[in-house]
């Protein structure tokens, strides 16, 4: 009876998931046929036996994962200049090839997580990428989109044009327990779909890579694990003998670039909250206290008297932040937020990072041996606590036009690497405007490529007088438009 009871809870979480799933990625209030039918395969995934035998979970999570290819214009860079081993390496620079001066080419992973073609990928992947292609498990290939990224937590939205893809099912990351059996699933060295098992070895791991890379509030609280990972795993996934999502792994501990011992994933839970910002507003809301902040350590503690080395210290408190309108000063040592014990930095990031501007968050501190309790109202960073939403609407109402990926017979037969063609225009398009025509293909905008429809909203941005749209026209023939972007 039991067993019964155990196998129709679970089928119940299974049903619950799909509801939340839905929810989350703009769906159809009724899951389709295909969502039930996936979400099934984890439920029965869940009531089997324990094990550590992962055939079950890596034939379910390896077509969730994607081989991710990029072409970024590079350059010239000197060679003369001593570079620092970082022993915290975003699994070896992105897996660029070289050389040295000109276009060169990255690989990594992406992890879908809708039916209808959304992925999550790391920043790094796809950071400066004219060209972005995504090949699925089936050896699919398809030009990419790129809704949106995040630098601070390293975390990039793509989109390609499909339905009806396995997806990812994404699990709760904040209860992963160290030495919890974990799967590594990713391209690594453009092996495709590798699959590697390990424990979660640590978590709430800071690698200070992000602030290394000029991020002023850059959020890292790591899963460690073990699992064997290396150059081209950046953006893979990392699940639970479930086959949950519970990270996305993005660095590798080494100081030569290749697997090392441990590996570092990004939460699944502060991942959700960037994609769901990036989805709804087209920019990651960050809440902050607007406090300088550090680990307590046993001289720390002797000094300020604490009776437990655990917490985190306040340095500083910035001027007209959030934290000081709410009262905390420096000296104090937050031990909690919003009832979440705060026992380290990565702690306190990771819980402040899934809040929004203007959320209210209860900061319990240590000040001077007595327990003090503060309800601080987070602001962004632009010191308000107002929701931001990316300013594109009037590129989009300017363009007014509906455009299209090329598939890879039509870029083969026009020989070009990459464009995006005119499919319809609006009445105020300024693209019909200046005579562009429909089915035209553009290849360039001010004499820069364009891969994606992403490429063609982004080139129009911030431009005033006219811009320069080059491309080829149904017919096979190159012409180019001068494109007049009216002044405000």
């Amino acid at each position: 009876m039991k067993k019964y009871t155990l196998i129709f809870a679970v089928a119940c979480l299974g049903g619950l998931s799909a509801i939340g799933l839905s929810k989350l990625f703009g769906s159809k209030q009724n899951a389709t046929e295909f969502t039930q039918n996936y979400l099934a395969r984890y439920a029965s995934l869940s009531a089997s036996a324990d094990r550590p035998d992962f055939v079950a979970v890596a034939e379910l999570v390896t077509p969730t994962v994607v081989h991710i290819l990029t072409v970024v214009d590079q350059p010239q860079t000197r060679n003369d200049q001593p570079q620092e081993i970082n022993p915290f390496d975003f699994f070896g620079g992105r897996g660029f090839s070289m050389p040295q001066q000109g276009p060169r080419t990255g690989s990594g992973s992406g992890v879908i997580i809708s039916e209808n073609g959304l992925i999550v990928t790391n920043n790094h992947v796809i950071d400066g990428a004219t060209k972005i292609k995504v090949i699925l498990n089936d050896k699919r290939e398809y030009d990419a989109e790129l809704l949106g990224k995040d630098v601070n937590t390293d975390l990039a939205l793509l989109r390609i044009s499909e339905s009806n893809l396995p997806f990812a099912v994404i699990g709760n990351s904040d209860e992963v327990k160290v030495g919890q059996w974990v799967l590594a699933v990713g391209n690594p060295f453009n092996l495709t779909s590798t699959v590697t098992a390990g424990i979660i070895s640590a978590k709430g791991r800071n690698l200070n890579i992000n602030r290394g890379n000029g991020q002023q509030y850059p959020i890292e609280s790591f899963i460690q694990t073990d699992a064997a990972v290396n150059p081209g795993n950046s953006g893979g996934a990392l699940v639970n003998q479930d086959g949950k999502l519970v990270g996305i792994n993005t660095a590798i501990a080494s100081e030569t670039g290749q697997y090392a011992g441990y590996a570092f994933a990004i939460p699944s839970n502060l991942m959700q909250k960037v994609i769901n910002d990036l989805q709804k507003y087209g920019t990651v809301q960050r809440g902050v206290l607007g406090v300088e902040i550090s680990d307590v350590d046993g001289e720390l503690a002797d000094k300020l008297g604490l009776k437990e080395v655990k917490g985190v210290y306040v340095r500083n408190v910035k001027e007209n932040s959030a934290a000081e309108e709410a009262g905390l000063k420096s000296d104090d040592v937050i031990v909690s937020a919003d009832g979440v014990d705060t026992k380290t930095t990565p702690e306190l990031q990771e819980m402040i990072g899934k809040k929004n501007p203007g959320d209210i968050v209860k900061v319990k501190v240590i000040r001077e041996g007595k327990e003090k309790f503060f309800d601080v109202k987070l602001k962004g960073l632009d010191g308000k606590t107002t929701l931001k939403i990316a300013e594109k609407t009037e590129v989009n109402k300017a363009l007014d036009t509906d455009f299209e990926t090329l598939s890879r017979d039509e870029r083969l037969k026009l020989k070009i690497a990459s464009g995006i063609k005119v499919k319809n225009f609006g009445s105020k398009s300024i693209l019909r405007a200046a005579g562009v025509p429909i089915g035209f293909v553009i290849t360039s905008i001010d004499k820069k490529a364009v891969a994606t429809v992403n490429d063609v909203k982004t080139a129009f941005e911030g431009k005033k007088g006219a811009v320069l749209v080059e491309g080829i026209k149904a017919d096979g023939t190159q012409d180019y438009y001068a494109v007049k972007i009216a002044s405000k």
